[in-house]
């Protein structure tokens, strides 16, 4: 922490709200840390989404790293993250730099740092960052031989998914196929991937508009309501939508039905070990559903779980073999690509999947539940009056008549029930706030599960 606790790096990056901590001067410190973390004679690109002002902060961020002695390959235009990840990897470049807030709402913009790998900086490499801070002058000037070059980095990104998905097999088929990129940077890129096919593609809140509209660019069921009700109304195939850095996913099935980041990742999974025939672990995190341990011990294939952050996953996919992973917020990695999260490409599995399957989504989602089972997931952030421990102890032995037969307690508390339910207490680290999940095989059970845990928070 710097300061007054002005940049701080959470699970994904370093986030603030504009002209309130992420200034001008806090980016010149941080990206001064970064130059000093990696030294002169480095490689890095610099990406940037479309919420206010990230070009220009982009701009600042690639002049202080070009100041000491660091060759900057700055985008054009404002890329989802994987574009930028991506980038990283293929040009061999030393890290990666993404100015944006993901999710978050318009007042707020990050700075998230990728490895040379494309995947995401592990805490390790944060927390040295954090060190440095303030450690040396930040390099106003530039009197280096090094350079910013500006480049389109979307031509190879596309180039390299057009390959990837298996675009012969899909490309006569005639899906109705609906985007919302909810202001975001992910843009136009599935149509760009799906040129020369017969899929049809429209999109929905695809202009920049840095306010989005007025809400935030997450992807949950919430801020879905319109695309739910084109998608049932105009007879859609599937409804993708992407987060405001386009790395995360949600899915809209005919007739309007959302299918939840949790299950989107099962079904991942499950098409690419048994229509690709690709080996490989599955990763998901400590709140990750039951459901993937499941469709894990039916494919014979590991199961890896870790705490909340993709960085985890990353390293995982990184060390290990891996067909897919993801995060119950939609952020899905798969093998063969980068050891990171992009919504663009867990979309256009979705609909190679309905392809090779030659049944829509609903139906394959309704055939999977009845296999692996039809689990109920809810989640709440309880607002705090003060920070508060989360202490073993101090939690309940039974809930609702269940007893608790499991304790995990690597991230936050997850209590497992006798049934198979469960209820897990995390807290932001941040911010005064506890999140609360709860899961469970009946919709009112979750509820009332998630309620008890909503009452254990208040009380700590």
């Amino acid at each position: 922490m710097y300061g007054n606790g002005e940049i701080k790096f959470g699970t994904d990056g370093w986030r603030g709200v504009i002209a309130d901590n992420y200034t001008f001067k806090n980016l010149k410190i941080v990206s001064q840390a970064v130059a000093d973390y990696l030294g002169s004679g480095k490689k890095v690109a610099v990406g940037f989404d479309t919420r206010f002002m990230s070009d220009r902060f982009a701009k600042l961020v690639a002049e202080v790293l070009r100041n000491n002695g660091i060759d900057v390959i700055l985008s054009d235009r404002p890329v989802p993250t994987p574009t930028l990840s991506f980038a990283v990897k293929t040009r061999k470049l030393d890290l990666g730099v993404m100015i944006t807030a993901s999710h978050n709402p318009a007042e707020y913009n990050g700075f998230k740092i990728k490895m040379s790998s494309g995947g995401a900086a592990g805490p390790e490499v944060t927390a040295r960052v954090e060190e440095l801070f303030g450690k040396s002058p930040v390099k106003e000037a530039n009197s280096t031989s090094a350079k910013i070059e500006e480049v389109d980095m979307t031509k190879a990104y596309v180039a390299f998914i057009r390959s990837y998905i298996d675009f012969k097999k899909i490309k006569n088929k005639k899906f109705k196929v609906l985007v919302d990129s909810m202001h975001g940077s992910g843009d136009s890129f599935i149509a760009q991937i799906l040129k020369g096919s017969k899929i049809k593609v429209e999109f929905m809140r695809c202009d920049i508009n840095p306010s989005f509209g007025g809400g935030r660019p997450e992807p949950v069921e919430d801020n879905l309501e319109e695309l739910k009700e084109r998608v049932k109304k105009e007879k859609f195939d599937i409804g993708i939508a992407l987060d405001g850095d386009a790395d995360r996913i949600a899915a809209v099935a005919p007739g309007g039905v959302f299918i939840h980041p949790q299950k989107i990742l099962g079904l991942l999974a499950l098409h690419l070990n048994q229509d690709r025939h690709w080996s490989g672990g599955l990763v998901k995190t400590i709140c990750g559903s039951t459901m993937m341990d499941n469709i894990a011990k039916y494919l014979g294939i590991k199961l890896y779980e870790t705490p909340v952050g993709f960085k985890y996953i990353s390293n995982l996919m990184e060390t290990q073999d891996i067909v897919a992973g993801g995060e119950e917020a939609g952020g899905m990695g798969v093998k063969g690509y980068i050891p990171e999260r992009d919504g663009s490409v867990a979309g256009l599995l979705l609909i190679e999947m309905m392809v090779y399957r030659n049944k829509n989504i609903l139906k394959i989602l309704n055939e999977t539940e009845k296999q692996f089972g039809r689990y109920y997931y809810v989640r709440a952030d309880q607002h705090l009056d003060r920070q508060v421990e989360l202490k073993k102890e101090l939690m309940p032995k039974e809930i609702l008549g269940k007893k608790v037969v499991e304790v995990k307690d690597y991230d936050g508390i997850k209590l497992i029930l006798s049934d198979g339910s469960w209820l897990m207490l995390r807290g932001s680290g941040t911010e005064p706030l506890m999140r609360v999940y709860a899961e469970a095989k009946n919709l009112g059970l979750a509820k009332k599960i998630l309620e008890v845990g909503k009452e254990i928070s208040r009380k700590l």
